[in-house]
């Protein structure tokens, strides 16, 4: 049997949870289908979930369409929860992508489409809710064309577009100039064949490249239908099957390789991680090798699984093996991360597609004695969601949190009074800064010279590096000059040192150089390098001078035409930069920059500039200096 593993992606609202629901009804794992209003869908587990008509953690769903196996995975689509979406698209094998055809393509439809085609992951589109008043059809092709980069191969039309009585005509596979002019450009064999003799092509043939082309990540077919009558839906199921069945691929070698994407707790608190199997295959009661990188280099684990159970029909799992293409939970590995890779070492890390949170707020209990709990429970969130990054200051115990936005803020509220009966509160949400040197300082701690208690000489040069490149750590020593293990020590410790800069922020895009060293044999150990390095790197970085960065967000809004000019004079106010901007009758959209600090405050206005109807999507771009003197991040926190 084949296996692929989808994802369900969409802005939020467009339907793609009650759209999960009706998938399971067609392929007969569900009787009765659920309903976000009323929180007895399959994938919204938590109770907060149910309570709030939002997806927060991913969930993982299966049924079988004859020869096809698929593993389905819900999304979040508010932004606040855009990690769980990250982690999704690293183990997919396709996406079907929810578009209301009222709304259309909206701002957090684009800013997920920009990672799933980075990735060049398979893409089917179900345009949901055409009984709906003010559902579109050409038009709605069109943006799918023009906004989101996909080439169309529509699969459905519709009668009664827009009414309650509007139903999806599926389109039957015929040679048609059109589809040919669509599939020839993606292929020189396919246009061969079409200018030697187009008649010669059959339905078949043109059937054929669809799912070739689809399969590769360079055409979209397009449903249409309705989720809440289920419409539409035996069309996107088989299209499931027939256009991503055999999209999963696999490597020839044999050899062990998984990765892990979510971790829950079980009933005893024990860690059951959630895995895509590649290549290989996961056993009960066998030791596995895993792999993370972190500071200085790649971290390798080693941990005996104690049980392995693949996904089989809904969210019920068995017992078994889980070979390639499967999706286990898998129990026993203690150490185990999300974002870990099982078996066979694969190099260098994938880059995220979505930055880390931009912003920290400072958490505390309401009863102080709490505090030990409190801190024990936020580490335990940040092992499921490892982008909530929970610290503590050595001194102060005040507790910060980095986060994506005030819902994911409200989140944290509810599940430590619900999971640990803990009642806390929040301060005022600031902007994460980071520093960057802006000069070359050096700094040389010898042996014996009455500031440096331990046996290890060490030089060090820092300054700038190109932009994005986080740590450079290179050498002008002969590499032989120490051992290993001491150059090893160094590395890492300056990697630690980054955490905290002249103004207490992460220190990026630093070149570090050794220009010194020096040891005494036997007695220098590595753990003298490792303790002299942040003290020598600390001296170079005041040398060197750091300026203060903030955060940059990509901003696009959906308006109102009527509420543009307000709307354009506030973000004026609140530092935003407008580059694109378009009309399309009586709605408009903007685009352009705006503070990340910003974000959040405009966003509590948008309402009132735009009648109720203003909707705003951003992600971080980059970094820019700050105006004026920069902030200081006191107490800085000593990451856990």
């Amino acid at each position: 049997m084949q296996h692929v593993n989808i994802g369900i992606l969409a802005h939020v609202d467009a339907g793609k949870t009650s759209l999960t629901e009706r998938l399971l009804h067609h392929a007969g794992v569900i009787d009765r289908i659920g309903r976000v209003d009323s929180g007895d869908t399959q994938t919204d587990s938590m109770e907060m979930e149910r309570r709030r008509g939002i997806t927060i953690r991913s969930a993982v769903v299966s049924f079988a369409l004859d020869d096809v196996h698929v593993n389905l995975i819900d999304t979040p689509g508010h932004p606040d929860f855009i990690a769980e979406v990250e982690r999704a698209l690293r183990v997919l094998d396709g996406v079907v992508l929810v578009v209301s055809a009222v709304e259309g393509v909206q701002a957090q439809t684009r800013v997920l489409m920009r990672a799933v085609a980075r990735l060049r992951i398979p893409v089917l589109v179900f345009v949901n809710k055409i009984d709906r008043g003010g559902a579109r059809y050409e038009s709605l092709i069109a943006d799918l064309t023009e906004r989101l980069g996909l080439s169309c191969a529509v699969m459905s039309e519709v009668d009664g577009l827009g009414t309650l009585d509007a139903r999806s005509v599926p389109k039957p596979f015929m040679p048609s100039p059109a589809l040919a002019e669509l599939l020839a450009e993606h292929s020189d064999t396919f246009l061969s064949a079409y200018l030697e003799n187009e008649n010669s092509l059959t339905a078949e043939d043109y059937r054929a490249e669809v799912i070739r082309q689809t399969r590769r990540g360079l055409v979209s077919p397009v449903f249409f239908g309705s989720a809440r009558t289920g419409d539409g839906v035996a069309e996107v199921t088989a299209g499931i099957r027939d256009f991503l069945g055999g999209a999963a691929e696999t490597a020839s070698d044999g050899e062990l390789r998984a990765s892990v994407f979510k971790i829950e707790r079980g009933n005893a608190g024990e860690k059951i991680a959630y895995v895509r199997v590649f290549s290989g295959e996961l056993r009960a009661r066998e030791t596995v090798r895993f792999h993370r990188p972190g500071p200085g280099g790649l971290r390798v684990f080693d941990g005996k699984i104690t049980a392995v159970r693949v996904f089989e029909r809904g969210l019920d799992t068995v017992e078994a093996a889980a070979g390639p293409g499967r999706i286990a939970k898998v129990s026993g590995l203690k150490e185990i991360r999300i974002g870990d890779r099982i078996g066979v070492e694969e190099g260098k890390a994938e880059a995220a597609h979505f930055p880390p949170p931009s912003l920290e707020t400072v958490v505390r209990p309401v009863n102080p004695a709490d505090t030990p709990a409190l801190f024990a429970g936020l580490r335990d969130l940040a092992e499921l969601d490892p982008l909530i990054t929970v610290a503590q200051d050595d001194e102060t115990r005040r507790i910060t949190v980095r986060l994506y936005g005030e819902v994911q803020k409200e989140v944290i509220r509810e599940t430590l009074a619900e999971q640990r009966g803990l009642a806390v509160e929040f301060t005022g949400t600031q902007t994460v800064c980071v520093e960057r040197p802006t000069g070359v300082g050096e700094s040389v701690w010898e042996i014996g010279d009455g500031r440096n208690p331990f046996f290890a000489t060490l030089g060090l040069r820092v300054g700038p590096g190109a932009p994005g490149s986080g740590l450079t750590f290179g050498l002008d020593v002969e590499l032989g000059s120490l051992p290993l293990a001491f150059h090893k020590g160094i590395e890492e410790s300056v990697a630690m040192a980054l955490s905290k800069g002249l103004h207490g922020w992460e220190v990026v895009d630093c070149a570090v150089t050794v220009t010194r060293t020096g040891y005494f044999s036997p007695i220098s150990a590595a753990g003298d390098f490792r303790k002299v390095a942040p003290l020598a790197f600390a001296e170079a970085l005041r040398r060197a001078g750091t300026e203060v960065l903030e955060p940059v967000s990509r901003f696009e809004i959906e308006l109102p035409a009527d509420a543009v000019s307000a709307t354009l004079s506030r973000l004026v106010e609140f530092g935003g930069l407008v580059t694109e901007s378009s009309i399309r009758g009586a709605r408009a959209e903007l685009g352009g920059t705006l503070p990340t600090g910003e974000v959040h405050r405009f966003d509590q206005q948008l309402p009132g500039l735009s009648h109720g109807e203003g909707l705003l999507s951003t992600e971080i771009t980059g970094y820019r200096p700050v105006q004026g003197p920069p902030p200081r991040r006191v107490p800085a926190p000593a990451a856990l």
